[in-house]
């Protein structure tokens, strides 16, 4: 396994979307196809399974120097309700694209802090939206809470507007690496709002774990784990930390490179992470996510219904997703557009009544038919092809997979291609294959994060 992980671990995309956004074509984007691909998915799928919406609500109290997330440091909370009424007025523009009343599926508060935000606040904005959508059969609701802010009023007021999932971010708790990556929070303080979030009536509760962090050893890794496995959160997110400091803003510079583990300390973290979170009765669902047998996402994953989109693993599979906030991501399935990144540029275009997307990718033909088959890859670690014409590329795609089938990763069938227990790992490196853009237009510098 050693000589593989050598082998395969290069920089690689997470594929939450394809194309990948540094291989969006900006050229043939324009924000009136982007209205155009969001009416014909809203037409086509409004009907059955509803839509989906992501709020982005980027203010953080403090710097965590591993994120990679577009935010705003501030302690000033006056900003959260101008930003709101932003938001809001931005949901109000898509409205008017609609010619029916959306039935919401799935909603998500990501950021940035979510519960920097007021319960107060983060009421009426949900109230603003509620009162605009019919709530779907059994809606998927969501949120990230920072264990040091989130508050019984966070959980109470969230769960009374019928949100049932709550993600609270641990990453690790040696007090060492907290002080490098500037997240310091105690074990007690993670107990507390586990215990309140069980204790309010919540469903889904989620820990997520990072491996790869600076100073980060086995033995404290290990200590995470087995504390975490006391408060048995329903499922886990076991990231490799996403070292990108060439990336404008995202602080990672707070610590020096030499504090980061090296390839064969990362390599032990992330195999002994996962077996021993397996040995604790955790199951492996898609990429870096595990949960308990009784979680919807494992669920979701036996009857074949896990869905991927910028959100990351769900159980619920909506065709278009609505991204509000400033960077916010959307998709339509035919296309997609990111806001603009800054809280000010962003507040002034919903102001002047325009949908504040500063640039987006129309998926061609061969777009759909490669993001469907990497999709099945990140969800089912399987897809199918009618033969190997299906599209431009698989021939080429095939001829590669034969090595990793060499190497026992996949197995390849007449029209199928499996991705095998062992080849889990490397579940980006067999969707790379089929990546044509990436393919043609290889980068000469880094832009990805490693694969494992």
């Amino acid at each position: 396994m050693n000589s593989l992980i050598d082998k395969y671990n290069i920089p690689g995309p997470r594929y939450t979307s394809y194309p990948t956004v540094p291989y969006w074509d900006e050229t043939t984007f324009s924000p009136e196809k982007w209205r155009d691909s969001v009416i014909r998915s809203f037409h086509e799928s409004n009907a059955e399974e509803g839509i989906s919406i992501y709020i982005h609500l980027p203010f953080c109290e403090a710097l965590c120097t591993f994120c990679a997330c577009h935010k705003r440091i501030t302690k000033q909370h006056s900003v959260e309700i101008p930003y709101l009424e932003s938001v809001l007025k931005e949901w109000k523009l898509y409205l008017e694209l609609f010619e029916e009343r959306p039935k919401l599926k799935e909603l998500h508060l990501g950021g940035g802090t979510p519960t920097f935000f007021s319960p107060k606040n983060l009421k009426t904005l949900l109230e603003g939206i509620f009162e605009t959508v019919d709530i779907a059969e059994h809606p998927e609701f969501s949120f990230e809470g920072h264990p040091n802010n989130t508050t019984k009023d966070h959980l109470q007021t969230l769960y009374d507007l019928g949100f049932r999932r709550v993600s609270f971010g641990v990453q690790d708790y040696d007090p060492k690496v907290q002080k490098a990556i500037n997240r310091i929070q105690s074990y007690e303080k993670v107990k507390e709002v586990t215990e309140l979030a069980r204790e309010i009536g919540y469903r889904g509760i989620s820990h997520d774990l990072v491996f790869g962090l600076p100073h980060q050893n086995w033995e404290a890794m290990e200590h995470t784990i087995r504390k975490t496995m006391e408060l048995k959160p329903d499922r886990l997110a076991f990231y490799s930390y996403a070292h990108v400091p060439w990336v404008k803003g995202v602080g990672q510079r707070g610590f020096d490179e030499n504090d980061l583990p090296s390839g064969e300390e990362k390599r032990r973290l992330y195999e002994d992470g996962k077996k021993l979170l397996e040995d604790l009765g955790y199951i492996e669902v898609g990429m870096d996510h595990f949960s308990l047998e009784h979680d919807d996402l494992y669920q979701s994953l036996i009857q074949k219904k896990l869905h991927r989109n910028f959100m990351g693993y769900t159980s619920s599979n909506t065709q278009l997703m609505v991204g509000l906030g400033m960077s916010a991501i959307s998709d339509s399935w035919y296309a997609f557009a990111q806001n603009v990144k800054t809280v000010e540029e962003y507040q002034k275009i919903v102001e002047e009544g325009q949908i504040p997307v500063v640039k987006g990718h129309i998926l061609d033909e061969e777009d759909l038919t490669v993001r469907r088959h990497i999709l099945n890859l990140m969800c089912q670690l399987e897809t199918t092809f009618t033969d190997k014409n299906s599209f431009p590329g698989l021939e080429n795609a095939l001829e590669m997979l034969e090595e990793m089938e060499r190497d026992e990763l996949v197995e390849i069938y007449d029209n199928q291609i499996k991705i095998t227990e062992k080849g889990r790992a490397f579940t980006r490196n067999v969707a790379m294959v089929f990546d044509l853009r990436m393919m043609r237009n290889k980068p000469e510098t880094r832009i990805f994060s490693m694969t494992i």
